[in-house]
């Protein structure tokens, strides 16, 4: 007896696109969060030296990611690469090049979402967490957004412009 993974049913009722800007806004909370870390001071005693020069590294590979996030939902939603590569100051070709390993990543993982662990019995998604698991990084990043967003006072400010399969904002 085959049983459907958990989480399909969710992830079907969204479009690609829509699971794009899923990922995209989930990053862009890791770098936020991230460059939030860097801004107190009161514990910098306790870090060894070199420590913030660390965390700032690993910002910078944060926003890499939210980079490659954001070009992968522009694709999606249906930009050029000429569109994408004039706001990234470099040519299409170029930005084509460097975004296809991203780009195949993605559309790979939709291809095949799963992919076996080595015993050959456990499904490890490939799909990046807030696409493999749409309902639950909606309700999260809603509150995220409620809680950092100064002056935003909406409960659903990343799902409610999604876009469903049924063609609808996702309400």
């Amino acid at each position: 007896m085959e049983q459907t993974p958990p989480y399909d049913d969710d992830r079907a009722a969204y479009t690609r696109h829509a699971l794009a800007r899923l990922v995209l806004a989930d990053h862009a909370t890791d770098v936020a969060d991230a460059a939030a870390g860097l801004v107190g001071t009161r514990n910098d005693a306790d870090t060894g030296p070199g420590g913030r020069a660390g965390q700032a590294r690993q910002l910078v590979e944060l926003a890499e990611q939210v980079l490659a996030s954001a070009v992968v939902h522009e694709v999606e939603r249906g930009s050029s690469w000429a569109e994408i590569g004039h706001y990234l100051g470099i040519g299409a070709n170029e930005a084509r090049e460097r975004f296809a390993p991203a780009l195949k990543g993605w559309d790979t993982a939709f291809e095949e979402p799963y992919r076996l662990d080595t015993t050959g019995r456990k499904r490890i998604p490939q799909l990046p967490t807030a696409a493999y698991d749409p309902a639950s990084a909606c309700r999260r990043l809603d509150l995220w957004a409620f809680l950092h967003l100064t002056g935003v006072n909406d409960r659903n400010a990343v799902s409610a412009a999604l876009l469903t399969t049924d063609g609808g904002p996702d309400a």
